[in-house]
């Protein structure tokens, strides 16, 4: 009975657009997942992510680790036989170098009054 061991997944991105439901055995790793989202990213999404690392995965309020199977990131409670589990797919923001960081700094600083006189 394989078909019925399979857990059944969707990932929610953040403008509240869905990849899937698909799936996956509860051996699956996050990892694979990851890989899975990026294989499925909507092409006419700006700042898509380039790597498994760009991606964090939350399910029940968790960050999912890269290592761990679907099996060991289950919670119980809630659970429904059948029922499609969603996921939130958030990016990490890359990180700004320091250069552009310096440009910035440089900048001329202007002042201005932010002052209300009634």
């Amino acid at each position: 009975m394989a078909g019925e061991d399979l857990i059944e997944i969707k990932f929610r991105l953040a403008d509240g657009t869905d990849i899937g439901p698909t799936k996956h055995t509860p051996a699956t790793t996050v990892a694979s997942l990851k890989e899975k989202i990026l294989a499925q990213w909507p092409q006419d999404k700006e700042n898509g992510p380039k790597t498994i690392h760009d991606v964090k995965l939350i399910n029940a309020g968790k960050i999912l680790e890269n290592n761990r199977t679907l099996a060991e990131c289950r919670l119980p409670v809630g659970e429904l036989p059948g029922a499609v589990i969603t996921m939130l797919v958030v990016l990490r923001l890359p990180v700004t170098s320091k250069n552009s960081d310096k440009l910035q700094n440089d900048a001329p600083k202007t002042s201005r009054c932010l002052c209300s006189i009634l």
